[in-house]
């Protein structure tokens, strides 16, 4: 724990920061993640020895974004991060949000309307100043003029090329998906750049007394209506949280029509992280929009 130190040391300006506990917690399937209690209060970091070098340095530069945003949402404050050093791995340490059970209906409304308010935060172009990670997936955020392309070259056919190399996607499904990426100019309307969390899946969704936060953000600045795929296929948003969004900016017409082309891209992304049913789901839905 002493690289942890460090940097809370370096952080806080302060000579000496002891931890005196490093409890394990919900997050960590992936890095190390704990609860540190300090001599400065508590906080929560994770880390690993095995993971891109910038990982979290590129987490951090997200959460900041969405904290810009000022909207009713929680988003911890950055405390440090940093590529591995010598024999220390990549960490990244953030304010500790205490959790407190699923939310009530105000927290719902507030998560709705916030989501909303972070969405109407835009940019000229889609893309990112920085590339991002979902899960280990690295994306690519080069800024684009249409997000036709955008989507299509820098997140779909990255996964597609992946799975091909591995001989998960046979050479008949990936025709199909070749048919699919014709397609899309026809399937997706015009939209603005909106900044979006990327990954709002309901295990990145926290409840405090406070009331909703985010985390594990995957960030850029896309149309809005790909912050659903992941959350329509693994929860995130209750159907209250749903309603205080439309309240506050309703969605596009037709967006649910769309909205499996979205959930594309998480079962892309799973099938290559995991394996297992998810390239054959994905290949549903390209089999019924390439027609």
């Amino acid at each position: 724990m002493r690289f942890l130190e460090a940097a809370l040391e370096r952080a806080l300006a302060r000579p000496r920061v002891t931890v005196t506990s490093a409890a394990t917690v919900a997050g960590g399937c992936i890095h190390e993640a704990r609860r540190l209690t300090t001599s400065e209060g508590d906080f929560f970091a994770k880390w690993s020895a095995d993971c891109p070098p910038d990982i979290f340095i590129r987490e951090a530069q997200g959460l900041e974004a969405l904290r810009s945003a000022a909207s009713e949402i929680a988003i911890p404050r950055v405390i440090a991060a940093s590529e591995p050093a010598g024999k220390d791995p990549a960490f990244l340490i953030i304010e500790y949000l205490e959790p407190a059970g699923r939310g009530t209906l105000p927290d719902d409304e507030k998560l709705g309307r916030g989501l909303a308010a972070i969405h109407r935060v835009s940019a000229e172009k889609f893309g990112f100043d920085s590339p991002t990670y979902c899960g280990l997936t690295p994306q690519d955020n080069r800024w684009r003029e249409s997000w036709v392309d955008f989507y299509r070259e820098q997140r779909l056919q990255p996964l597609i090329d992946t799975l091909a190399r591995s001989r998960a996607l046979p050479a008949a499904d990936q025709h199909l998906f070749a048919r699919l990426m014709t397609r899309l100019p026809d399937l997706f309307p015009p939209a603005p750049p909106s900044l979006i969390h990327g990954d709002l899946w309901s295990g990145n969704v926290l409840f405090r007394a406070k009331g909703p936060a985010l985390v594990d953000p995957a960030c850029a600045y896309a149309a809005r209506e790909m912050e659903f795929g992941i959350t329509t296929l693994f929860g995130g948003l209750s159907p209250r949280a749903f309603r205080a969004y439309e309240e506050a900016w309703p969605l596009p017409e037709g967006w649910r029509d769309r909205n499996p082309l979205y959930q594309l891209y998480h079962l892309l992304n799973h099938a290559v992280l995991f394996g297992g049913h998810y390239a054959e789901d994905a290949r549903a839905i390209a089999a019924r929009y390439a027609a």
